[in-house]
């Protein structure tokens, strides 16, 4: 068992980091654009032409997905046969970050997304004030995503 871990132990530590990264902030984002589209789809029930502002707020929760899935692809771009236990951990935590807000980050957005549909619903004019509202959200999503990438292609601890 000792020397599967010494051979194998940093790959499957740094995936596992690549699994959480792609896993929770996808979780996250699937969760917040089911739940502005359910906003979203009383606004264009009762008018239609509304669909395309109506898209742009249910969309915007599902950004932090993508921040998982580029950290994922960086990991398993870096992932390497005797890698080391060390260099696995050390990739682990870089993926923890954008997990972890981007899970919690998309599910906040789409709350904020949901609401800024009674926005272009009752006053469209002021719709792009509903979306800063949620942008402001993205802001803590995207300080995840750079600091990921900040730990992944950090070489020393």
């Amino acid at each position: 068992m000792m020397d599967f871990l010494v051979s194998y132990g940093g790959v499957i530590v740094a995936l596992a980091g690549a699994f959480l990264a792609v896993s929770l902030s996808g979780i996250g984002s699937a969760a917040g654009v089911g739940l502005a589209g359910e906003a979203a789809t009383g606004v264009v029930v009762e008018e239609p032409e509304k669909f395309v502002q109506s898209l742009i707020l249910q969309l915007l929760p599902g950004t932090q997905g993508l921040y998982g899935f580029v950290i994922g692809l960086l990991v398993i771009l870096q992932v390497a046969p005797g890698m080391s236990l060390q260099e696995g951990f050390r990739i682990f935590v870089s993926c923890l970050p954008v997990g972890f807000v981007g899970w919690k980050s998309a599910v906040c957005q789409a709350k904020v997304s949901a609401a800024g549909m009674n926005i272009l619903a009752k006053n469209p004019d002021h719709f792009f004030k509903g979306v800063i509202y949620a942008v402001m959200v993205e802001t803590y999503a995207i300080l995840a995503f750079v600091v990921s990438i900040m730990l992944l292609f950090t070489t020393s601890i």
